[in-house]
């Protein structure tokens, strides 16, 4: 019966995707982005579907391959990620294949999406092994392994995709490089924000290993006792913020001081996506009633949890838009002169 499942799960995107390649008729998109994009669509309606009938808004319609397929989507974390798949990455994907359709670049929306899905899925994989659940593994586990490869073929296809052409000039790029991060308020602001950032990381990094310091025993009891649950997902999503991010912050933060760091382009936008999906998970798994009452943030603390990490989350996108938007300072220029061409310039 569980090996059926995994054939029937497959067998399900099989039809998707021929169907999808003959009702679009003649008018067939050269990028084959647009067939990835259409099925992985259909499954973010699954993902919804889930997602509600777990917390009991609708009835009838995934219980028996919830409880033979992939048993691990009932947890509180599963059912957050189902919830973001569902709604997040669906818009995405209807905004990357209309994209596709109108001849319009995808390049920023598509590193979104890669760093969110990658994200979901380390963590999901990962901690579904390694948790509580790695005993009820399905042979329909193995479903997510084209859930992986994909992703990564897409990415690479989506980062070697032409970025759009910033509409500043040489001038403008010379005299926003030849600013010292003092004259920047908004990107001294993030300087601050990482700063915290990495502190912030780094410290509950430590208090998953276990850290034997007593106020790393009292943060796990009073603020994220779900750091405790033996699901794991909150202790994976931990030691991957960990190892990912703090490097990214870390470069973040060089390229907010150095001029001309272009990849800070590309890298912002894709652990945008991976911070916004992991603590959209991470804050919802939390504080959802399917989560055991012992390892829910505890309600006198609720506020403190949330504007930390709502902070950590909404930080990075305003990093993100501020590479996107204003990307003068992080573009191919010339380099910084002397104090004197500086007050030249101004």
């Amino acid at each position: 019966m569980e090996s059926l499942m995994m054939v029937f799960g497959a067998g399900v995107l099989i039809p998707v995707l021929v169907m999808l390649y003959i009702l679009i008729g003649r008018s067939r998109p050269k990028d084959p982005l647009f067939y990835v994009f259409g099925v992985f669509s259909f499954t973010s309606v699954i993902d919804l579907v889930i997602s509600l009938e777990q917390d009991g808004y609708i009835k009838g319609f995934m219980e028996f391959y919830m409880k033979e397929g992939q048993p691990y989507l009932r947890s509180a974390h599963g059912i957050l990620i189902c919830y973001w798949d569902g709604t997040v990455h669906y818009m995405l994907y209807l905004t990357m294949i209309a994209a596709i359709t109108l001849g319009r670049n995808y390049r920023t929306i598509g590193l979104f999406w890669l760093g969110s899905l990658v994200m979901s899925l380390i963590t999901l994989l990962l901690g579904t092994f390694v948790g509580k659940f790695g005993s009820e593994v399905r042979p329909a586990f193995l479903l997510n392994i084209p859930c992986v490869l994909v992703p990564l073929w897409a990415g690479k296809k989506i980062l070697g995709s032409p970025r759009s052409l910033s509409q500043a000039t040489a001038d403008q790029v010379t005299k926003e490089q030849r600013k010292w991060i003092y004259r920047r308020p908004l990107d001294l602001c993030l300087v601050f924000y990482l700063l915290f950032v990495i502190l912030y990381t780094l410290f509950r990094g430590f208090v998953s290993l276990d850290c034997f310091f007593d106020f790393c025993d009292t943060y796990k009891y009073e603020q994220e006792p779900y750091l405790l649950d033996p699901v794991m997902y909150a202790r994976i999503q931990m030691l991957v913020n960990m190892f990912y991010l703090l490097p990214f912050f870390g470069l973040a933060l060089y390229g907010l001081i150095v001029p001309g760091c272009v990849w800070m382009l590309d890298l912002t936008m894709i652990f945008a996506g991976a911070i916004a999906q992991a603590q959209f998970s991470h804050i919802g798994a939390s504080l959802h009633p399917r989560t055991s009452f012992t390892y829910r943030v505890p309600s006198h603390n609720v506020s403190s949890f949330l504007y930390a990490n709502v902070f950590f989350a909404v930080g990075a996108q305003l990093l993100a838009l501020r590479c996107t938007i204003w990307s003068s300072f992080f573009l191919k220029g010339a380099p910084r002169n002397d104090e004197e061409m500086e007050k030249k310039v101004n």
